[in-house]
């Protein structure tokens, strides 16, 4: 939800939060209990750059919208190189 600033008459400026469709024009102020009224300022825009929104695009489209697939990797494929471990203690740990 966006927040909103305000100031009242006394001039105390506070922020709230509230949804779009749900913005008062005046308020209580929470510092003093006088009539706030909306301030108008600058938005808070990102400064992320494209590649940051496209990871961010990629990463909430997955949640909801995973890729479909309809066959098994190739075994002709990239093999997985296992690496050989030479420790007694790796030989305990779980096999995948």
């Amino acid at each position: 939800m966006p927040s909103y600033s305000y100031r009242c008459v006394e001039g105390c400026r506070f922020e709230a939060i509230y949804p779009m469709a749900e913005v008062p024009q005046e308020t209580e102020c929470r510092d003093c209990g006088a009539v706030a009224r909306r301030a108008i300022t600058a938005p808070h825009l990102s400064v992320a750059d494209s590649s940051a929104f496209r990871l961010m695009d990629g990463a909430a489209r997955s949640a909801h919208e995973p890729e479909v697939v309809t066959s098994l990797p190739s075994a002709a494929g990239p093999a997985r190189r296992r690496s050989v471990t030479h420790n007694p203690l790796h030989a305990k740990l779980p096999r995948s």
